[in-house]
């Protein structure tokens, strides 16, 4: 029986590897996408043309399909409380209707430090942000619908991407210029404190292997580990290891030059009410997922960041 998959984002970094690894996996992968970005898709990804407001252009592109990635975000933060909900209520009228099951990529926003520092899938969700609180009312509507045995969903959580096809993070945005080799490298957080990323072709295998065994619950949640840099500084070191420049300059991201700018524009000022996460160790637990699939997939870090630089032109 075919197996049909329709990403939602897919010319996004998640969305991307997500169709990417799915279409590796033998599943026949839709995208709905703008016609404008069709040349973005990745290989053997059929698009249709659409948009994920559309709640008709989604039921349609949904018909067949066992399996719906929400992957689909509004670019540099722009009208998340008009936009995000109503995308994602189209998304599960279109999975009640077509019996699809919907996976969500997640993320620590939800979370505030009365969960830190060590995350696991039941801890309470009290976001610090307007970002957080939309993430939380996200899965919310997930949580009601599968419940009530309209629909199938999981989630997969994981820390700040990174990764080929992943431009919009804070390794391409914040630790480095990509485009050119890097003549400095910014670090955002402070030396001791933990921080967590989460490579994207391991996000993508993450989430193919559990949209692939069969659903225990309706709801299902899982948290990777990823790379859990204990220090603040592995990364770092990961990409002076990569660039083979023992003497290039590191120093530290400035913030107060994103804060001046969030007086003038939406971006900045979201980045700025993020800054708790880089203050603090947060860490997402991943025992439930080592217990239901064995292993996390897992890339070493000087590997992954090597190939992250290369697929963002600091390296050839």
């Amino acid at each position: 029986m075919e197996r049909i998959a329709l990403v939602l984002g897919a010319t996004g970094g998640i969305g991307g590897a997500a169709a990417r690894r799915l279409a590796e996996s033998g599943w026949s992968v839709r995208a709905l996408v703008r016609a404008q970005s069709v040349a973005r898709l990745p290989a053997r990804v059929t698009p249709v043309p659409g948009d994920a407001m559309d709640g008709a252009a989604v039921a349609a592109a949904a018909i067949g399909a066992q399996l719906i990635v929400h992957a689909v975000n509004p670019p540099g933060y722009r009208d998340w409380d008009k936009l995000v909900l109503p995308m994602l209520d189209n998304t599960i009228a279109a999975a009640r209707a077509g019996g699809a099951r919907v996976l969500l990529p997640g993320t620590v926003y939800n979370y505030g430090p009365d969960s830190f520092p060590l995350i696991d899938e039941a801890a309470p969700q009290h976001p610090l942000t307007r970002k957080g609180a939309i993430r939380v009312e996200m899965e919310q509507r997930l949580h009601a619908a599968s419940h009530s045995g309209d629909i199938r969903s999981l989630i997969v959580r994981a820390g700040d991407f990174f990764g080929p096809g992943a431009a919009n993070n804070w390794f391409a945005q914040g630790l480095v210029k990509p485009g050119a080799r890097p003549t400095v490298i910014r670090n955002p957080g402070e030396r001791g404190i933990g921080h967590q990323w989460a490579y994207l072709p391991d996000v993508a295998e993450t989430m193919v292997r559990l949209a692939e065994r069969e659903a225990t619950q309706g709801f299902e949640t899982f948290h990777m580990d990823g790379h859990w840099d204990a220090t603040g500084t592995a990364m770092i070191e990961a990409i002076v290891q990569a660039l083979g420049a023992p003497r290039v300059r590191v120093a530290p991201f400035p913030w107060w030059l994103v804060r001046l700018a969030g007086r003038f524009a939406v971006t900045p000022r979201e980045l700025m009410d993020m800054r708790y996460l880089w203050q603090q160790p947060v860490r997402l637990d991943n025992r439930r997922l080592v217990a239901t699939l064995g292993a996390e997939p897992y890339t070493p870090l000087a590997q992954a960041v090597r190939i992250t630089l290369a697929a963002i032109g600091c390296v050839s």
